[in-house]
């Protein structure tokens, strides 16, 4: 008996103190990590008091940071149209008996493009010029006895009425003889001529030609209905066209006022001289529209800028009192950004040192080599 209890004693004795070794270890670990940070910890604030880093040196680049003008600009596709774009119309029914004109051709203002069936006009024309050969003797004959005081006065104005109403008819019916011509309204090229010889046209509904002036040409482009408080008269714009491999720079010269319901845009222009008769109708032409400048603002690349809790920071690099440069992370709020670049509100300024290159999984007092 006494024997089972001594072992007892000696079990519990051993349990003992083997809970308090493992509470006395786990307190240790739980030291050793403490102290461990504590250490981790003044290293680096040693490493940014003496330039002395545990790390290896990291190789970074950077850009030296100043104030540069800053532009934003709406980019949407237009085309070219000329300023005189011309849909020419025949003025008469008829049927169309000659086209005097080919596609491509350069017509002036005036020229005869086309004519149509006038032979019932000229007949009827003709018809009037002898009547009126014969009414204009007896009017004459009628107005010297008249001169002479012979002869009635009704007699006289019956004769002179007669005169001047067929002058009237034929003046009238040559006038219709002229609008069986269809002719150019402007200088400039015959583009299209969608009518063909013996096909009857009318008036308003039929195209006959279209003729296009392209000395002056216009730009037009659709702009969406949110940016119609930003853009008016007189914007700055860049107008690149591919085909041409071309960018030239102008204003807006026109900005309707007017939203189409169907799409929510609304058209601006832009005017352009074509003396170099380098641009053709509907040519594909990328708008830019300046609706924001900055005289003078700090910039960075757009991709340096990494977001960290919902706020956006980069690295500079800046010199500690060692005289070596070390990374800091920075805090930076962000204006508008545009073609791959980023106007910085707040945070950095002007001669600072942003690390462009090598920014990634930087740490605060990091050494850096540039």
């Amino acid at each position: 008996m006494k024997k089972i209890f001594l072992i007892a004693i000696v079990g519990m004795f051993a349990l003992s103190c083997n809970t308090d070794k493992k509470t006395k270890l786990e307190n240790l670990k739980k030291q050793h990590d403490e102290i461990a940070e504590q250490i981790k910890t003044l290293e680096k604030e040693v490493a940014l008091e003496t330039g002395k880093s545990l790390d290896k040196i990291t190789e970074v680049k950077v850009v030296e940071l100043k104030n540069e003008e800053f532009n934003h600009y709406i980019e949407v596709q237009g085309k070219i149209d000329g300023e005189e774009n011309v849909s020419v119309s025949p003025k008469m029914m008829g049927v169309v008996t000659s086209i005097n004109v080919v596609e491509g051709q350069e017509v002036k203002k005036g020229q005869i493009l086309a004519q149509l069936d006038d032979a019932i006009l000229k007949q009827s024309l003709n018809s009037l010029d002898s009547t009126y050969t014969y009414v204009n003797n007896l009017y004459l004959k009628q107005k010297k006895l008249w001169d002479q005081k012979i002869g009635s006065e009704v007699q006289y104005l019956t004769a002179k009425n007669t005169k001047e109403s067929i002058e009237n008819n034929i003046k009238t019916l040559k006038e219709q003889v002229l609008t069986a011509k269809i002719v150019s309204p402007i200088n400039g090229t015959v583009e299209e001529i969608p009518i063909k010889v013996g096909q009857a046209v009318t008036p308003g509904v039929t195209t006959a030609f279209r003729v296009v002036n392209l000395s002056k040409v216009k730009v037009l482009a659709e702009i969406a209905e949110a940016y119609s408080a930003k853009l008016k008269t007189g914007n700055n714009v860049k107008i690149f066209f591919p085909d041409l491999d071309k960018e030239v720079s102008s204003k807006i010269s026109f900005a309707s006022k007017y939203i189409n319901a169907v799409n929510r845009t609304f058209t601006v222009e832009v005017r352009l001289d074509n003396t170099d008769d380098s641009y053709r109708a509907n040519m594909i032409a990328v708008v830019k529209i300046n609706d924001y400048h900055a005289d003078s603002a700090i910039t960075i690349p757009v991709n340096v800028i990494q977001k960290i809790g919902g706020d956006d920071y980069v690295y500079v690099a800046e010199k500690n009192n060692a005289n070596k440069y070390i990374a800091k992370k920075v805090k930076v709020e962000i204006g508008r950004t545009y073609n791959g670049f980023a106007e910085i509100l707040k945070g950095l300024k002007k001669e600072e040192k942003c690390i462009i290159n090598g920014y990634q999984n930087l740490e605060d007092g990091q050494l850096l080599k540039f």
